[in-house]
């Protein structure tokens, strides 16, 4: 965490506003090794049978994709804010296979911020979370539902 950065709250946020996160380079030794643990589908895991499978060649799993975002979304906004944890999230999309070598972008951008009913201390985020690859096409998007604290000294 970056200490001269402001912290967050529910307060700082509004709907339009976009964070990017950072970028990440996954490589063939990292998906295989992710994949034989947590997705060992043979496109994720073996080069010879990924060439002969749809894709081509070896792709990463799609949780693996989830998994690095996780990562930079800590990095580049939680760790630096009043979030609260999640209820859960919609939409998820893996819209384009991720290659080994290829460099990720990650953003998310706010599309509502609403205080919450029964807690005034809280409220709830929606955020439209991508990963895109190095040609800006879109490769993993869903909306995530963060609870932010409110800034108690205004």
């Amino acid at each position: 965490m970056e200490s001269h950065r402001k912290k967050l709250f529910l307060d700082d946020l509004e709907a339009g506003q976009v964070y990017h996160l950072g970028r990440q380079t996954l490589s063939e030794e990292e998906i295989i090794t992710f994949a034989t643990r947590y997705d060992p589908q043979p496109f994720h895991i073996d080069p010879d049978a990924a060439s002969q499978s749809i894709y081509g060649g070896v792709i990463a799993s799609g949780w693996q994709t989830a998994c690095m975002f996780t990562r930079l979304f800590v990095d580049g906004l939680l760790n630096r804010s009043a979030a609260m944890g999640s209820p859960g999230l919609d939409e998820l999309r893996w819209l384009k296979p991720v290659r080994p070598g290829e460099t990720l972008t990650a953003s998310v951008e706010v599309l509502d911020v609403r205080d919450s009913r029964s807690k005034p201390d809280r409220g709830l985020v929606k955020l439209r979370c991508i990963v895109a690859d190095s040609s800006d096409d879109e490769v993993m998007t869903f909306v995530a539902n963060v609870l932010f604290q409110k800034n108690e000294t205004g």
